[in-house]
């Protein structure tokens, strides 16, 4: 089903479309899916994107001429239409699909029910297994006050690792220890099955079980103050005030035993804010947002169902409510009802309040998000429109054949020639895409232009090896052009770090058939820029030709004047200070500089940090690197003894001693 660009080139023949429910996929000329949506009626759905292409929606229309292939996948139900249209976006992250995104990182109150000893903190960012969450919370403070007054009843662990193990190895433990707010499991004070179990009753205490605590703590103050132990009556007199101090905390809005989350959304033509409200017990435990560029066209409805997806697809039994309240019903609530009580494995209500407490507080989490949207929209560099103008102006100006709808943009840092690192990072129709950011370690030491040159080499090399293991070109000129290129950038390592990649991860067009997630390095920019003038460029520009890259365009932008300096040319590209364009070039090479930076000064701090260890005899990279991960720094394997620096591993008891003198000998 491969065809030229344009939607009535492939245009599924007429009676090929099967009129059951089922998943479809529009893909660009570089196979990547950019659309994925479901349908009760495949062939019905279908053929309204190619009845009446002039009365779509514009967005609509751009989706479909950047598209050049359909194909569907027909299942039995509504139910497994949603399932595997929420496996498809979260595996293919298509263009055109709406994605939320949480317009700020909450913090969540966490413990850690993994680990052997438990630990409560302040978290943010992915969840990890084995941790139990709770909020999430408006601020950190307001999280650190609650742990605060709860600690008094439930003495649980929260320390960090390192505190923890070093108050083991001393055999005290930390002041909280001494004031009554841990158990002390460091030092033995505790078993592991006791600690567990005031672990155990915090987050019932969290998850709205209040009543059996204070019910308890009341019976024990009574009897203690019969048996006439006064000073222990009144510690848990002070225990039911502190529990009660942290329940207020937490507003009363819905009557005592009602779970629930309270979902609003207020939008414009471009953009829509989701606010969240967690209520639990009666109580509002938390609140969330979420901002979205609608991308496709889509009502309400739509914006809901797609919301409930996101947002309870991958969450644990636990957290989903029994009742949802939604500004309005999505299109096929009995699927989603459906859906989301079969992910809880009880039954979850989706109603639109109509009147009383909940349609007050509905009313109420609707103009938050109407406060959410209004901040959003003040602080947004650019909206979807100045994002479009910004990229058709910038292809006008270089003369490019099409929009770059993808730029990558590279920068370089050092300090004097030293620790050369780079940055590549990724816009996307004007956004930056962080997933697909990179970071290089430099071998060159000959200056900007010569590491511009490597970096570009190692990235397209990279890129043309993996077109060349899917067959999309010739394998020949593909090691031709990666031993060349191979020859000048050597070899490079991959990992990643949080939700921006460090080095080049192992990627390749389309999908890894081991893995099964997205290759990362499959597609090419439409546009390169690098951050420097016509030197720069240049270099950028001969890399790519050794490589036989040629459907690339290639810029400069050089700090002083913010020139757009093209290679080959004598004079540079003069955009109006006020254009959109400049604007957007500005804040992609603003990013990759920032980028580069972050790395260049970690990589800095890690060699001034290990440098204490560089003269010690015996010591190599590796077991450099596992004493300062097993002590955290210097400045502790410095305190630390001969026995206990041979706990690490691959150190011995004369290696332990050489570095206790070499360093007491610095000091």
């Amino acid at each position: 089903m491969r065809s030229v660009v344009g939607p009535a080139s492939f245009r599924p023949s007429p009676g090929s479309i099967p009129d059951s429910p089922g998943v479809y996929r529009f893909r660009d000329a570089d196979d990547r899916v950019i659309y994925v949506g479901k349908a009760k009626n495949l062939r019905q759905r279908l053929n309204s994107y190619f009845a009446d292409f002039a009365g779509l929606h514009p967005r609509t229309q751009t989706m479909l001429t950047t598209a050049v292939d359909v194909d569907w996948t027909v299942v039995g139900t509504e139910v497994e239409a949603l399932q595997l249209e929420y496996s498809w976006i979260k595996q293919y992250d298509p263009r055109f699909n709406v994605k939320y995104r949480d317009d700020k990182s909450y913090p969540y109150l966490a413990v850690t029910m993994g680990e052997e000893f438990p630990r409560v903190q302040v978290m943010r960012g992915a969840r990890r297994k084995g941790t139990r969450y709770f909020g999430p919370y408006s601020h950190a403070w307001a999280i650190r006050e609650t742990v605060d007054l709860l600690l008094r009843v439930f003495p649980i662990r929260s320390c960090s690792a390192g505190v923890f193990r070093r108050a083991g190895q001393i055999g005290r433990p930390c002041l909280l220890g001494y004031i009554d707010k841990c158990s002390a499991p460091c030092v033995g004070k505790v078993t592991a099955a006791e600690h567990r179990e005031l672990a155990d009753d915090f987050c019932d205490f969290m998850a709205g079980n209040t009543g059996r605590f204070m019910k308890r703590l009341e019976r024990e103050m009574r009897q203690a103050a019969a048996d006439q132990e006064y000073e222990r009556a009144a510690r848990l007199r002070d225990d039911i005030q502190a529990l009660l101090r942290a329940m207020e905390k937490q507003a009363v809005v819905l009557g005592e035993g009602t779970d629930c989350d309270v979902v609003a959304l207020a939008e414009d033509p471009l953009e829509a804010a989701v606010q969240v409200f967690y209520v639990r017990g009666g109580r509002i435990r938390g609140q969330r947002g979420w901002v979205v560029d609608k991308v496709e066209e889509a009502g309400p409805g739509e914006l809901v169902e797609q919301f409930l997806l996101q947002m309870y697809g991958d969450a644990t039994p636990e957290a989903l409510p029994r009742e949802v309240l939604v500004p309005v019903l999505p299109p096929d609530a009995e699927a989603v009802t459906e859906l989301l009580s079969e992910h809880r494995r009880a039954r979850v209500e989706i109603r639109v309040p109509q009147r009383g407490d909940k349609k007050t507080l509905m009313e109420t989490v609707w103009r938050n998000a109407m406060e959410a949207l209004k901040q959003h929209k003040l602080k947004r560099a650019s909206d979807l429109t100045t994002r479009s103008k910004a990229l058709q102006e910038i292809a006008d100006a270089l003369d490019l054949d099409q929009v770059p709808l993808r730029v990558e943009c590279y920068d370089v840092s050092h300090i004097q020639g030293t620790d050369v690192v780079a940055s590549m990072v990724v816009f996307e129709d004007g956004l930056a895409r962080k997933s697909e950011y990179r970071r290089f370690s430099v071998r060159s030491t000959e200056g900007d232009v010569a590491s511009i040159y490597e970096v570009i080499s190692r990235r397209f090399k990279r890129y043309l090896e993996e077109r060349s293991a899917t067959g999309e070109l010739d394998t020949e000129s593909a090691m031709e052009a990666g031993t060349e290129a191979g020859t000048e950038a050597g070899t490079e390592t991959g990992r990643e770090t949080g939700t921006e990649a460090d080095a080049e991860g192992h990627a390749g067009a389309g999908f890894d058939p081991d893995t099964g997630r997205p290759r990362k390095f499959a597609y090419p920019p439409n546009l390169v820029v690098v951050d420097g003038g016509p030197a720069q460029a240049a270099a950028a520009q001969r890399a790519l030709d050794e490589l036989g890259v040629d459907d690339v365009a290639v810029c400069g932008l050089a700090k002083r004047l913010e020139e757009v300096w093209l290679p080959g040319e004598d004079l540079p590209v003069i955009l109006p200070r006020s254009s959109e364009a400049l604007y957007l070039l500005q804040r992609v090479r603003d990013e990759a500089h920032r980028f580069a930076i972050t790395y260049h000064r970690s990589k800095r701090s890690k060699s001034v940090k290990e440098s204490a260890l560089d003269e010690v005899p015996g010591l190599g990279p590796a077991r450099r690197q596992a004493l300062i991960k097993h002590f955290g720094s210097v400045k502790r394997l410095r305190e630390a003894t001969a026995a206990q620096i041979c706990e690490v591993p691959g150190i011995g008891p004369a290696t332990a001693e050489t570095i206790v003198s070499a360093l007491k000998g610095e000091s």
